[in-house]
């Protein structure tokens, strides 16, 4: 069987990845698979390499070595280690959905222009279709009355709930959380876990690096800590939590509590 593509049906399959900057190795031979419809949590400490990770499994960054399959298709490069074509690229990226910290809305665009931009440029959906579904989606995460709104006008926690009907609207195969409460307000941070608690519960495949600790204990099927690149720890979220195999995880909680 080719190298591009797996058999088991892994939405993530991370082998040996690592990625380096200015000569300072900040992944070191991540191994992580995350199972169709999981959840996984990314804990760790400032600088510990838990954003570079959820940016090289859709190829913000591109990984120095190691490779990444989304849905068994591998993304960035083909068998060869060539780059793989703008065109190819970016329909293996469109299976993933970025949510940012910095929600990274279009300014000139209302909400339900956000919403509807890719699917109508990038899936090829007639606008009818775009708006119809981007209205579901709005209503899905409380932000069906903010549809004519622009981003200027929207609290931290209305924007990142459009960011996260926008993902949506790419009918992606796994969605990527990057810190998504950490610009917020600290009154605003429930709207937003409430809506990801939501999409969990619906099944979706989320990998979410985050630093609210009762919130990864509740939503995670799978705690991941990284330290200086290392993945040190992976269990349950009970095991995780109640009883850390390492010393350095077990400080990290106590600080955090």
């Amino acid at each position: 069987m080719s190298e591009t593509t797996l058999p088991e049906t892994a939405a993530v399959s991370i082998r040996q990845l690592s990625k380096s900057f200015d000569g300072v190795e900040v992944l070191r031979d991540v191994n992580l698979e995350v199972a169709k419809g999981e959840v996984v949590t990314i804990l760790g400490s400032s600088g510990s390499g838990k954003s570079t990770l959820l940016r090289c499994i859709n190829w913000l960054e591109q990984p120095d070595r190691g490779s990444i399959h989304i849905a068994g298709q591998r993304i960035g490069v083909d068998d060869a280690g060539r780059p793989m074509p703008v065109k190819t690229l970016a329909r293996v990226r469109a299976r993933t959905g970025m949510v940012f910290q910095s929600f990274n809305l279009w300014p000139h665009l209302n909400v339900l222009h956000n919403v509807t931009e890719a699917p109508i440029h990038v899936l090829g959906k007639s606008k009818r279709e775009a708006e119809e579904h981007a209205r579901a989606l709005l209503e899905k995460v409380g932000m069906s009355h903010k549809a004519d709104a622009y981003p200027n006008t929207l609290s931290g926690g209305q924007k990142q709930r459009v960011a996260i009907a926008r993902a949506l609207a790419m009918q992606p195969e796994v969605m990527l959380f990057d810190e998504p409460t950490s610009a917020l307000d600290p009154e605003l941070v429930g709207e937003v876990l409430a809506v990801i608690k939501d999409l969990s519960a619906e099944g979706y495949t989320m990998v979410i690096v985050t630093h609210e600790m009762a919130f990864a204990r509740a939503v995670s099927d799978q705690v991941v800590f990284l330290e200086k690149g290392l993945i040190i720890e992976r269990a349950d979220p009970e095991t995780f939590f109640t009883n850390a195999s390492t010393e350095r995880v077990r400080k990290f909680l106590e600080r955090e509590s």
